[in-house]
């Protein structure tokens, strides 16, 4: 199987893309291999967040279930901590380096975080040592993640051929669309096999051994990939730069993006934003709307599957028409839009409602990222389009993401009004139009080296 038009790819390991393709057509394995992290930690997040009741249980023991679901949630977050150190390690690390030897490593980082919450006995068995190494654990999936956005999407953008780097990218959303629909579907599927007791005892740690089989054809697959990372060439008689050299120049060339960075960030923030208020939607369904759980459950499933379907629509959208457009359409019609749908649901908080709520919100965000990803990489330079994508990806998710849950639940419990989380999406969209606008577009761009 072949992508698109591009120019065949060596699938050796030690091959090395010079520049971007124009003819021919691109082996799926690799893109395959490089959207299998970012699906693989994605799948472990939704995964948590499904099962962080029992994962408080067996971790975090407190005088009361809601005090153990706390900590538990609050460990959950912890993960977005490491996430701008690890975009600057990592991304450097992919910038100097080589994309290749980058995603190796945050498969790595991932393999470790997975495992850890796979195996780690509970604190009844080995009392405090138990909630330190899940706290470990999360960290370096925060650092892990941190890391994989930018290597990954720098590799898509410079393997693709010009006029389907739209397309190519956007399968690094879409795997994220995949992920939330396998764990919504194996959530749901557990939770109607298994007894609550059954699933407090052992079975919220299945989800995490089934990532576990996955690790290895991921590690296999990145093995054989490509290096898209050209080394620079000293000019005659010049000596190539030692590493503090190379170091330098990479932070001097990032300070001079810092702009596009800012921008970047705040764009980003809308995307992420309208995802975890999507991600909300499980939390919301049973405790605001008081659906049953498996319906909520169910829900997941279906933001999955239209984050899928409308991430590749969305690259497809921004090959045609451009960057900007296809972020900037959807990002107003769902700062128009997001509060009268939830006034919809809670006044008609059936599933039908819930379902169809979730898939448009889900669809919209997923067409304005898509775009998103793909612009800002197209902008940056070669020596630090990885680095500087992973930054600000990384700021914005954990600025805005590791908050958004807490600030949309106060704001429901301050003002009272269920619909309050569709006034947080409209406020911070306006910003995040503000920001497109003054993104320059990229479509038609040579990639910069």
């Amino acid at each position: 199987m072949t992508l698109p038009p591009g120019d065949p790819i060596d699938g050796g390991g030690s091959s090395v893309l010079k520049d971007s393709g124009t003819h021919g057509a691109v082996p799926v394995r690799i893109v395959v291999a490089t959207v299998a992290g970012n699906a693989l930690e994605f799948y472990d997040f939704i995964t948590y967040a499904f099962f962080a009741v029992y994962i408080g249980q067996a971790f975090f023991p407190a005088s009361t279930p809601w005090g153990s679901l706390l900590l538990s949630v609050a460990v959950f977050g912890v993960g977005f901590v490491f996430r701008p150190l690890g975009a600057l390690v990592i991304g450097a690390f992919a910038d100097r380096t080589g994309r290749r030897p980058a995603l190796l490593l945050t498969i790595g980082l991932i393999t470790i975080g997975t495992l850890g919450l796979a195996v780690i006995p509970s604190y009844q068995s080995i009392g405090i040592a138990a909630p330190i190494l899940v706290v470990v654990c999360r960290l370096v999936q925060g650092l892990a993640l941190g890391g994989e956005v930018g290597p990954a999407s720098a590799f898509l953008i410079e393997i693709a051929p010009a006029h389907r780097r739209g397309l190519y990218t956007s399968w690094q959303l879409a795997s994220q669309g995949m992920s939330a629909l396998a764990a919504g579907a194996i959530g749901f599927a557990m939770s109607l096999i298994l007894t609550p007791v059954e699933l407090a005892a052992w079975g919220w740690r299945v989800p995490f051994l089934l990532c576990l089989l996955l690790i290895p054809v991921a590690v296999y697959l990145r093995h054989a990939m490509p290096e898209t990372l050209v080394p620079p060439i000293p000019l005659p008689g010049t000596p190539m730069a030692g590493e503090t050299s190379a170091g330098h120049r990479g932070r001097a060339r990032l300070r001079a993006h810092a702009w596009l960075i800012v921008v970047a960030v705040l764009v980003i923030m809308g995307g992420t934003i309208s995802t975890y208020v999507g991600s909300y939607m499980t939390t919301y369904a049973i405790a605001t709307l008081k659906l049953a759980p498996s319906l909520a459950l169910a829900a997941t499933v279906v933001g999955g599957a239209s984050m899928t379907v409308f991430a590749l629509a969305g690259g497809w959208l921004s090959d045609r028409f451009g960057r900007r457009p296809v972020m900037l359409v959807p990002r107003i019609v769902l700062a128009v839009i997001t509060w009268p749908l939830f006034l919809v649901l809670d006044a008609v908080p059936t599933p039908m409602t819930l379902f169809l709520v979730t898939a448009l919100l889900s669809a919209l965000t997923a067409i304005s990222a898509t775009a998103t990803i793909v612009a800002i990489p197209e902008l940056l330079p070669r020596p630090v389009r990885a680095t500087g994508l992973a930054v600000a990806y990384a700021l914005g998710v954990s600025l805005f993401g590791g908050t958004t849950q807490f600030v949309i639940t106060w704001l429901i419990g301050a003002t009272g009004d269920p619909a309050a989380p569709g006034w947080y999406v409209t406020m911070t969209s306006v910003i995040c139009v503000v920001a497109i606008l003054a993104m320059p577009e990229s479509r038609h761009r040579e990639l910069q080296n």
